[in-house]
């Protein structure tokens, strides 16, 4: 799918998010990437087979 040079992660690739962005909506809270994977603002993904990935940001704040 990926025509970059170097080539974007894959979807199944643990670092999936790095891929290149080909579509945005932030009007609608999402971003297709250039691996199929449909990245939605509350940082979930969907993935070109059907698997959702829980949304994962962090929900706690460290004092410092």
């Amino acid at each position: 799918m990926c025509v970059h040079q170097p080539v974007c992660p894959s979807a199944e690739s643990p670092d999936r998010e790095a891929a290149r962005l080909t579509a945005h909506r932030p009007e609608q809270g999402w971003s297709r990437l250039c691996n199929g994977v449909l990245l939605f603002e509350d940082t979930g993904e969907l993935l070109p087979d059907g698997q959702f990935i829980a949304p994962h940001r962090p929900t706690t704040v460290v004092a410092a």
